[in-house]
């Protein structure tokens, strides 16, 4: 629930202000300092992060960005409201959000902020579900594939039975599941759906926690034109693996695009847009604005003539308005680097990363199909390649290897970001961050959990700066590897953990 981040004799700090204005997931554990996703709302250039699939630290020119606009804020609130002030800043950000995202010449597309994603997913979620003579069906994939808390912000629709249907998009070993029998269990379910003339959100998510895209946008096509009065499409692209090309093709099939700023943009955790194509727009405003979205909101997070926003508190959200700041720097920089360079960069990462998790006995990538968007887009663009590498943890053993089970991956996962005192001493010191476990299955017995290794913008950004074309982010991509089999050895040959 946004809050108005205000002190009586100005603003809060710029940190204090970076986890305000959202909910307990940003608060700080007083013991670490970081927040639910491992981090703290101040830079650390010494953390290796590699974890934007998750949640990542912010940059020292993130931070710079959110100093400077606080005090812009402290100067604009001597002489004006704190409602006016944010609003005419939202405004900015707006416009300059479209822009860099290559969609300013859209006539009637609107952008609706919000705290987290998750919000996102309630609004689409409220809206298909306001006024239906029957109760709405929403179909979405399995939960730990995009975020624990979104299937209760789906079913979490005021005065309204919501129906949620969840979709498996990997097998019970953790191999992806076939498109095509995805595609088939939705379009199923949709068929059912209209045949009792019930209201659907179909939810594509562009790309999930382990960079799976589901349902094929093939089939969301398809079905949108077939059942127009029935269903509305919601692309859950909040990690924002997208190109402008991608983005806009989206749009112009008239789905509604989530996206947020704190993935692969790298800007602190709650940071959101919900982008509106003007067919979606109209036929949403035809629908009263849904009490339920009255808390999570303030007006100048909804476009200027939207009806029914009159009824929102006008109210100042600065912590929302500082990470989406944050988030917008570091889109300008990575909007900076020539396409090429990604595209080139990416390979390169995605052959070395590839090449380590299967050679070395430690690691086990968990494949991954190819980035097919056909038929809405063919363009030979960079988010086709994977930015995303999950990988199971095994226990190297004289008669083989044995694989680390979800409680083992997650002991891991929390020692990374600190120093040990191991005898590798230079390894053992490497601080450092990957995607928190995506649970994916069971083998032998035996519930597995992926670790992620992520590209992020800021690291494309500094590889493209770098003399040496990105061998330097590769380096210490392999430095954090190293630390995680460093973990596992350590572990196995001491018996300081199960692993063994």
């Amino acid at each position: 629930m946004p809050t108005s981040s205000q002190a009586p004799n100005g603003l809060p700090s710029t940190e204090q202000l970076l986890i305000a204005g959202g909910d307990a997931r940003l608060a700080l554990d007083p013991l670490s300092g970081r927040n639910k996703y491992g981090c703290q709302p101040l830079p650390d250039p010494q953390l290796l992060s590699f974890s934007s699939s998750t949640a990542s630290i912010i940059s020292a020119e993130g931070f710079d960005a959110a100093n400077r606009l606080r005090q812009t804020l402290l100067t604009a609130i001597a002489t004006s409201s704190h409602a006016a002030v944010y609003s005419r800043e939202m405004q900015r950000i707006r416009r300059e959000w479209l822009q860099l995202c290559g969609l300013s010449d859209l006539s009637g597309l609107e952008l609706v902020f919000c705290s987290s994603g998750t919000d996102l997913h309630a609004v689409a979620a409220q809206y298909t579900a306001s006024e239906a003579p029957v109760p709405p069906l929403l179909i979405m994939v399995e939960a730990n594939e995009t975020g624990s808390g979104v299937a209760a912000a789906l079913t979490g629709t005021e005065n309204n039975a919501v129906e949620v249907e969840q979709v498996s998009i990997r097998l019970n070993d953790g191999m992806p599941r076939p498109p095509a029998e995805i595609d088939a269990e939705i379009e199923n379910l949709a068929a059912k759906a209209a045949a009792s003339n019930r209201r659907m959100l179909l939810i594509l998510v562009d790309q999930s926690k382990t960079g799976l895209i589901a349902p094929s946008p093939a089939c969301a096509m398809a079905l949108h034109r077939r059942y127009p009065n029935n269903i509305e499409v919601l692309v859950d692209a909040c990690q924002f693996r997208i190109a402008t090309s991608t983005l806009r093709a989206y749009l112009e099939q008239g789905f509604m695009v989530a996206l947020t700023g704190s993935k692969f943009l790298n800007g602190p955790s709650f940071s959101a847009t919900l982008l509106l194509p003007p067919n979606a727009a109209k036929r949403l405003q035809q629908r009263a604005l849904p009490r339920g979205l009255l808390p999570r909101s303030f007006r100048a997070d909804w476009p200027d003539a939207w009806r029914g926003a009159e009824q929102l508190t006008h109210a100042a959200n600065f912590g929302l308005l500082l990470r989406c700041e944050v988030a917008l720097t570091e889109l300008r920089r990575f909007r900076a680097v020539p396409e090429p360079a990604i595209v080139e960069f990416i390979h390169t990462f995605a052959e070395a990363v590839h090449q380590r998790l299967m050679s070395d006995p430690y690691f086990e990538p968990l494949p991954s199909p190819l980035l097919d968007r056909r038929p809405l887009i063919a363009a030979d663009c960079w988010d086709q390649l994977p930015t995303i590498f999950p990988f199971l943890l095994y226990a190297p053993q004289s008669a083989g290897r044995r694989l680390l089970n979800r409680e083992q991956t997650q002991q891991v996962y929390q020692k990374l970001p600190f120093a040990v005192d191991y005898a590798d001493a230079k390894t053992a010191s490497i601080r450092c961050q990957l995607g928190q476990p995506v649970a994916c299955g069971i083998r032998n017995g035996i519930a597995i959990s992926a670790l992620r290794l992520c590209l992020s913008s800021r690291l494309i950004t500094e590889a493209a700066a770098d003399n040496d074309r990105g061998i330097s982010v590769i380096k210490e991509a392999m430095k954090v590897l190293d630390k995680v089999a460093l973990l596992i050895s350590y572990a196995s040959r001491t018996k300081k953990t199960a692993l063994l």
